[in-house]
């Protein structure tokens, strides 16, 4: 349990199955109490941004240069996953049945780390997810529970802010998601007999251990762009910015995004003289939450040659000039996401020698490919 703890973020939980005292006999009544466990764990970014690269383990600090000071965290909230403390809980039974069709649904609510419930002998499917909390009480994750019982759906809106990457379909970028973390447990058997039982002499109750993971299954990017050679050439950036090609909802129970691609619109800030190993560079950051990539589950993704992705990612954000002119600054990071399926940090390196102040304004673009820095600072400019 401890290995799984450190290489995965999540919630572990032991769902203990309470079953009945040997006396009275079993058959008096049709059914049991379930005693449901969700012990906290403390969630980090380091543990679950697990990657293995040629270069040894994944450590996101070492290029992150933007930081995350106390006006990020007002701004925008933790760089990392929230702790839940409520769940929501839904129980399907499938009768004889393992794997069964869902015909009916329990629904309920866990606060804290325990759920006690009554079950009839058979077959049990259980679907576990964190309930949504934010700071101003508006929640942008909506979830669909009445197309089907055989799974819930995950899914966002449209935000106000337009983009052209999926037009004529979505002109508009879609808000992010919050934090979402799941675990789903099909053909759990409780038995008259007491097939895989245990007796709990202290309590006496017979009990069935069923050990279940809740997995994050939205994904946190932490994007940048460095400048170097600025000079104050660029002295802020408007607070959007954009990133494409992912899906739009995700199943709660599978974990598996949709093919349907849209834009995720999120916010930005500028800080100058930030350190990048001794240089003083400016950095446009920001932090955003996605579904992930289009029809996969990120944590069964355990190399780069195993991501299936055919969409393009293209970050653009709006910066503002020292003439009181802006641009609005568009960057190929496909190759990026992919290596960073689950989440990681994107960086685009620019180097403001090459970039000329503009005349007029309007969010004029920049399509730009840009190579990496220390191999020559190769830009490609159509303005």
């Amino acid at each position: 349990m401890k290995r799984i703890m450190n290489r995965v973020l999540g919630l572990i939980g032991f769902l203990w199955f309470t079953g009945c005292t040997p006396e009275p006999p079993l058959h008096l009544f049709d059914g049991g109490d379930v005693t449901i466990n969700l012990p906290m764990v403390k969630l980090e970014l380091d543990t679950y941004w697990d990657y293995t690269t040629i270069y040894g383990q994944y450590n996101w600090r070492d290029e992150w240069y933007y930081g995350w000071d106390e006006a990020d965290q007002r701004l925008f909230g933790n760089i990392g996953y929230n702790e839940p403390d409520i769940y929501l809980l839904r129980r399907y039974y499938t009768g004889s049945e393992p794997m069964g069709t869902h015909t009916s649904v329990l629904s309920n609510s866990i606060r804290g780390n325990t759920f006690r419930g009554r079950y009839n002998w058979g077959f049990w499917d259980i679907l576990v997810w964190n309930d949504v909390t934010t700071p101003d009480g508006v929640q942008s994750l909506n979830f669909d529970e009445q197309t089907s019982l055989e799974y819930v759906r995950a899914y966002t809106n449209q935000s106000m802010m337009t983009t052209r990457y999926q037009a004529p379909r979505y002109t508009h970028a879609f808000y992010q998601p919050e934090d979402l973390f799941s675990a789903y447990e099909q053909a759990i058997d409780i038995n008259r007999d007491l097939r895989g039982f245990e007796y709990d002499a202290e309590n006496n109750v017979y009990v069935r251990k069923l050990s279940m993971v809740l997995e994050p299954i939205t994904y946190i990017y932490l994007t940048q762009v460095i400048l170097h050679n600025n000079h104050s050439k660029i002295v802020g950036v408007d607070g959007t910015a954009n990133l494409s090609g992912f899906g739009r909802s995700t199943v709660v129970n599978t974990g598996i995004t949709d093919d349907d691609v849209i834009t995720v619109y999120y916010n930005t800030r500028f800080k100058t003289n930030c350190d990048k190993n001794g240089e003083a560079v400016d950095i446009a950051g920001g932090r955003l939450m996605t579904f992930g990539i289009c029809g996969q589950n990120a944590n069964r993704i355990k190399k780069r040659e195993d991501v299936e992705d055919t969409n393009q990612h293209y970050l653009d954000l709006t910066m503002l000039f020292n003439n009181g002119m802006d641009s609005t600054f568009v960057f190929d990071v496909t190759e990026q996401v992919r290596r960073r399926w689950k989440g990681g940090v994107i960086t685009v390196e620019l180097d403001m020698d090459t970039v000329r102040i503009p005349s007029r304004s309007g969010g004029s673009a920049f399509n730009a490919i840009v190579k990496d820095f220390e191999d020559g600072g190769t830009h490609e400019f159509d303005l």
